[in-house]
């Protein structure tokens, strides 16, 4: 596979994960303002800023409806759900020929309805038909992708993007609540701290699987032991590195094997340190430095599948 239909398969993915993630968080902190907490509206929204990597020239101004439109609207902020989108739809149509027609019919339709659906303004900001708009549209072209486009290498660069995005916004969002919330955690939790925790649970679309595995019994070691180590449920980060080595190991067997080694022994070290984690262990250390270097390695990961599949030499390329 050329090296820019890689990138753009890789990017279209990662961009709908990112705006997808983005819009949640958005929702659920807005849905959290309704309560009467303790917890202050900067503290929750200096938490977001966090979650998304603290984007250049965005910060915390005392105006949730100002921040809002710029993390939903504002299309010159690259970490809006709006930029997201325009990014994906743009990787998209420089490969029009790799994906379905149905692919790039939902993904030019959802691009189409968030733009009809910007407010003119921040105060005029209305997100009720937005968020589930968005949702919707990324559900249905993961939907569609799965269903019209052949499961061979492009497929599986689509899968790698999502997941290496999603264990990578789950790994920040955890470090991020155990530092600002899970540290702060005693013997006696108020309900105000419960909504908190059930903020991070439906964040990541997990409250309802955490419940049928816990019941309704929420402690912050359980929480990250299913969002951090559930082998089953798709946002857990062990479940999304599974599937990461799964699509880059299928990826090699397409013929780069020798070039591809020390990216698969990365993703393989990984997925074995997840998978033989025990959360007694990881409680008794330090949680957040082993977000942050879950963090760390999926950016070698990601380092290392461009030097491989898409910043390769000439060279290279002539001895595959």
């Amino acid at each position: 596979m050329l090296s820019r239909v890689a990138d753009s398969l890789y990017w279209t993915s990662r961009y709908l994960e990112r705006a997808e993630h983005t819009v949640r968080m958005v929702d659920i902190n807005l849905g959290l303002m309704l309560d009467k907490s303790q917890v202050s509206v900067e503290r929750r929204w200096q938490r977001v800023l966090a979650a998304l990597g603290t984007p250049h020239d965005l910060e915390w101004n005392d105006d949730v409806y100002s921040l809002v439109y710029t993390l939903c609207f504002d299309g010159s902020q690259p970490a809006s759900v709006t930029a997201c989108i325009y990014g994906a739809r743009e990787n998209a149509r420089q490969i029009r020929e790799e994906i379905s027609s149905e692919q790039w019919q939902r993904l030019n339709r959802l691009f189409h309805d968030i733009s009809r659906l910007k407010p003119p303004s921040p105060s005029d900001t209305q997100l009720s038909e937005f968020l589930p708009a968005l949702i919707d549209g990324v559900h249905l072209f993961q939907g569609v992708t799965d269903t019209t486009l052949s499961h061979g290498e492009g497929w599986q660069f689509l899968q790698v993007g999502r997941f290496l995005e999603r264990a990578s916004a789950t790994a920040k969002l955890l470090d991020i609540y155990h530092r600002d919330v899970f540290s702060q955690a005693d013997e006696s939790v108020d309900a105000y701290e419960y909504l908190e925790w059930i903020g991070l649970l439906r964040t990541c679309t997990a409250f309802e699987a955490y419940c049928k595995v816990y019941t309704a019994d929420l402690t912050y070691e359980r929480i990250i032991e299913f969002l951090l180590l559930d082998p089953e449920f798709p946002h857990s980060i062990r479940y999304s590195i599974d599937r990461l080595h799964q699509s880059l190991d299928a990826i090699q067997s397409e013929g780069r094997g020798l070039h591809a080694a020390e990216l698969m022994r990365v993703s393989g070290k990984l997925k074995a340190s997840l998978a033989y984690a025990q959360i007694a262990e990881i409680l008794a250390q330090d949680p957040g430095r082993y977000m942050r270097r879950i963090l760390d390695q999926c950016r070698l990961i990601h380092d290392l599948i461009y030097e491989v599949y898409i910043q390769y030499s000439v060279q290279t390329a002539l001895a595959m």
